[in-house]
């Protein structure tokens, strides 16, 4: 397998049976525990339509798509061995890799909220993506904030 994604490794995702989405397809695929998928369409569904309503828009696939727009990090960080010493080096991110990231932190920060169902949960973690707050922004504001702070070894990235 060659180490960079091809297009021809690319899985192609289809897109979701309500809003014909393949971004509510892929938080829908993140959020499934044990393959069950329906009840994590049933959990999305629940959870974009709440936050719509929250927020007062008439399309919650818009709400989804400005809340994974604010959660997903532009740089990240690689530890990297040089001379003996780790370092860490910033590497822009692009595509498919950020809407993972985006998709991974909304779910884990949603997952990790506690006292109510998973769906009210996601709800809240969306609309708080949506107004650029919570612990899926924190965590890119995070890692903005460490690859600012290793801009200095970004020299290391060639070679």
């Amino acid at each position: 397998m060659p180490r960079k994604t091809t297009k021809s490794l690319e899985r192609k995702v289809n897109p979701d049976r309500r809003y014909q989405s393949i971004l509510v397809q892929r938080l829908i695929n993140k959020s499934m525990l044990n393959g069950k998928k329906q009840v994590a369409e049933r959990a999305v569904y629940s959870a974009i339509e709440g936050a719509a309503k929250k927020l007062g828009s008439e399309n919650p696939v818009e709400v989804l798509e400005k809340a994974i727009a604010n959660v997903s990090p532009d740089f990240e960080v690689k530890s990297r061995r040089v001379g003996g010493a780790n370092y860490q080096i910033p590497f822009p991110i692009s595509g498919h890799r950020q809407m993972h990231f985006a998709f991974s932190w909304l779910v884990v920060s949603a997952r990790a909220r506690k006292g109510m169902p998973y769906e009210r949960r996601l709800e809240a973690e969306i609309v708080d993506a949506y107004n650029a707050t919570g612990a899926a922004f924190k965590k890119k504001e995070d890692t903005h904030r460490m690859a600012e702070a290793n801009r200095a070894f970004a020299h290391f990235a060639r070679g």
